[in-house]
């Protein structure tokens, strides 16, 4: 039986994530089937709580993406749900967002669900997303699951007559297919004479090209990887993987493709590449999305992760009348301050981190990299019409001429977030000391500014969100200055003993 430690070590931000199967040296399982099965029933009670319901009234939707271990952690967290009586949608191989939609759905109105995922990791990992009616639940409610989960005993149950096999990815695409027509209002088939090409990674992605590419009219030729497999042979499914962008270029180029788009493994996240093999990611994504919001939300503002250039906020502000802020990193942390703004009467249509979780107001504000794709065909096949490219939007948009990212492990493992709050104080008085500029308003980490020297540009040393290290993002607006701010910074790091900046030597 796991130990109550063993459990809550399972806890990653506001997911779960462990490993389920054997396949990485020195790697032991943690996410075994005792464990998926308590904390199903952990949520089951957290759910129940906050819906004010009895266990046998809830209805729970699960769903998974590729991965091999998907079928059996799917059968513990069924037969957790059977034997507390709830009712249960079989979803079988979905989308992370497209389980959030069926609470949505009025054909299933289910009161939460359960997304068997471990998003880009390794595919010896696995994990767990819960939803409700609020959105995907926060780290503190992950925190009352898993101590439900502790006290929770294991329990199996086959009901079958409390489980109803449905094709959600059926429906969700044809939500999505709706949303395009209705906004290109040009028949049944609006994107006939559009070539685009999507590669799925092996991912859960694949449905996006047969069930809402093709109905629509588009050419498809030239899609990748569309067939699950857990084992991801061809490249890691991750638009931040360099192998998997250079995957996605090449097919656009191939078959001289108008778009390409390749998702993340559980299709929560997107990235596109322009018909000249130029990759839409990171600061160009945002500009993108944030340029196509631009009309229908004039001055409103748009929330990204803390590691996003300058140039992107002078794009922004300059040349789209927008405002930003640049918030924490963590796509929960982008989102609860979008949905804050609004709350507080400020308009806020856009929650984005550079990874490519891009959520919006006027969809749930759920991180949802199918969505935003529905937003970049709507936009091209509009520029087409008008003999134009999708990368008008963002012609305006400059770049840094070098950027650079370390990563700086703390050695005391046991009291890293401790010892990384001592670093960051101690780094920002020693700046203060030398005359650098503090960025403000700042809302992670120590965000220096330098000025002047052929080095201009900016340097951000944080925590990491869940790891014991700190990363540190570097950008120049000259060729030679990120070598010149490594420096500044390694002088403010030294004397820090737990803290290994090693990597800073080697460039």
């Amino acid at each position: 039986m796991l130990t109550d430690k063993e459990i809550m070590r399972l806890a990653n931000g506001s997911d779960i994530r462990g490993i389920a199967v054997e396949g990485i040296a020195g790697e032991n399982v943690n996410l075994t089937v005792e464990a998926v099965n308590r904390i199903t029933t952990g949520f089951i009670t957290f759910l129940a709580a906050q819906t004010e319901k009895e266990q046998s009234e809830l209805k729970i939707a699960v769903g998974h993406d590729s991965r091999i271990s998907a079928d059996f952690l799917k059968k513990a967290v069924i037969e957790a749900c059977t034997a507390a009586g709830v009712k249960v949608f079989d979803c079988g191989l979905a989308s992370t967002p497209a389980m959030f939609m069926s609470i949505v759905f009025p054909e299933t109105n289910v009161d939460g669900s359960i997304m068997i995922t471990a998003s880009h990791l390794p595919f010896n990992r696995n994990g767990l997303k819960f939803f409700t009616k609020l959105g995907g639940v926060e780290h503190e409610h992950i925190n009352i699951v898993l101590k439900n989960a502790c006290v929770a005993e294991e329990v199996y149950n086959a009901n079958g007559a409390l489980v109803e096999k449905f094709d959600l990815i059926d429906l969700y695409s044809k939500h999505l297919c709706k949303k395009i027509r209705q906004k290109l209002n040009s028949g049944d088939k609006p994107l006939n004479g559009m070539h685009i090409v999507v590669d799925a990674g092996n991912g859960a992605g694949g449905f996006f090209a047969s069930k809402v590419l093709e109905p629509l009219g588009a050419n498809i030729t030239g899609s990748q990887f569309l067939e699950p497999d857990g084992h991801f042979p061809n490249h890691i499914p991750n638009p931040e993987n360099k192998a998997a962008m250079a995957a996605i270029q090449k097919a656009v180029l191939d078959n001289n493709a108008d778009l390409g788009l390749i998702f993340d493994t559980d299709v929560d996240r997107m990235s596109a590449v322009l018909n000249d093999g130029e990759e839409i990611c990171r600061n160009a994504l945002i500009a993108m999305i944030a340029a196509i919001l631009a009309p229908d939300y004039p001055h409103g503002t748009i929330v990204t992760d803390s590691v996003t250039s300058d140039e992107l906020t002078t794009f922004l502000e300059q040349d789209l009348n927008l405002h930003h802020v640049r918030y924490m990193r963590g796509y929960r942390n982008v989102i609860n301050k979008c949905i804050e703004l609004n709350l507080a009467g400020i308009t806020s249509p856009l929650a984005i981190e550079t990874s490519g979780h891009g959520a919006l107001r006027e969809n749930y504000y759920l991180d949802d990299g199918a969505y935003l794709a529905v937003k970049l065909i709507i936009a091209a096949a509009n520029a087409q019409k008008e003999g134009k490219n999708l990368s008008s939007l963002i012609e305006k948009l400059k770049y840094p001429a070098e950027s650079a990212e370390y990563r700086f492990n703390i050695v005391d493992v046991e009291n890293f977030r401790a010892y990384g709050n001592e670093v960051l104080e101690k780094f920002q008085s020693h700046a203060i000391d030398k005359g650098i500029e503090i960025a403000e308003p700042n809302f992670e980490g120590v965000r220096l500014i330098f000025k002047g020297d052929g080095k201009d540009g900016w340097a951000l040393l944080r925590k990491s969100l869940h790891d014991p290290n700190m990363p540190l993002n570097i950008e120049s607006k000259y060729k030679g200055g990120a070598k010149k701010i490594a420096d500044e910074v390694k002088k403010l790091l030294n004397g820090f003993d737990k803290l290994d900046i090693s990597s800073l030597s080697e460039n």
